[in-house]
């Protein structure tokens, strides 16, 4: 991924949904279309990044698998010179927990055009806080988890600046993926969008997740838990 802080992508580099309508929900991955990591970039080490049918949901989704987490990822956009330009602050992942470890990665910018690097791991214990990178841990539960994770109040309250966009997004194995978009606002149940109903079939197995920022700034807050699960309906 791109690095953080003083290596952050220019604001004024290409984007690649600069001329997309960006208001209610924008996909940047979807399992079951025709192209579903169209935009994106794969590296495989000892693994393998596959569609393949999920028994649970009787239906197509995107596997990532791999001894080592950091050789098995995607990454959006593909091209190392463009960025997401996404200004939805809720980036939502619908992810099915492998029992493995998983990490994701986000990059956005805030108005003070510094690069904020957040990522959270399935494999790590202790929030670390610097001026340009955080890491967090992330506990998801058994079968399918969706995870909301609202960028503009993580940059606002950790760092005390506003979002501007999103730049790049990664995502490393081990999970399977149903889908990966972002929202201008938190999604209750009842306001998922029509079209994303038929990825969430599992009512007993489904957990709404929302990655919170911790209200301290120290360099490391140990043992802080950051994934508060709710249950669907709730």
């Amino acid at each position: 991924m791109t690095k953080s802080g003083t290596d952050c992508l220019a604001l004024n580099n290409p984007r690649m949904f600069e001329d997309s309508f960006q208001s209610g929900s924008l996909s940047i991955l979807y399992s079951v279309g025709n192209k579903p990591l169209q935009g994106w970039d794969t590296k495989v080490k000892i693994g393998h990044i596959k569609r393949i049918t999920d028994e649970d949901i009787d239906s197509s989704v995107l596997e990532l698998a791999g001894t080592n987490i950091n050789t098995t990822f995607i990454t959006c956009p593909a091209d190392p010179h463009m960025t997401l330009g996404i200004r939805l602050p809720f980036m939502v992942m619908i992810i099915k927990n492998l029992k493995k470890h998983f990490s994701f990665e986000v990059l956005a910018a805030d108005d003070k055009n510094v690069c904020r690097r957040f990522r959270a791991s399935t494999y790590v214990s202790t929030t670390k806080l610097n001026p340009y990178n955080c890491t967090m841990p992330l506990r998801l539960t058994d079968g399918w988890n969706y995870i909301q994770f609202n960028l503009a109040d993580f940059i606002e309250k950790l760092y005390g600046t506003q979002y501007v966009e999103t730049q790049r997004v990664q995502i490393n194995g081990n999970c399977r993926i149903r889908r990966v978009y972002f929202s201008d606002k938190f999604d209750a149940e009842e306001d998922f969008p029509e079209d994303f109903e038929n990825d969430l079939p599992i009512h007993n197995q489904q957990v709404k997740q929302q990655l919170a920022p911790l209200p301290q700034k120290e360099e490391e807050c140990g043992g802080a838990m950051v994934v508060t699960p709710h249950e669907k309906g709730s």
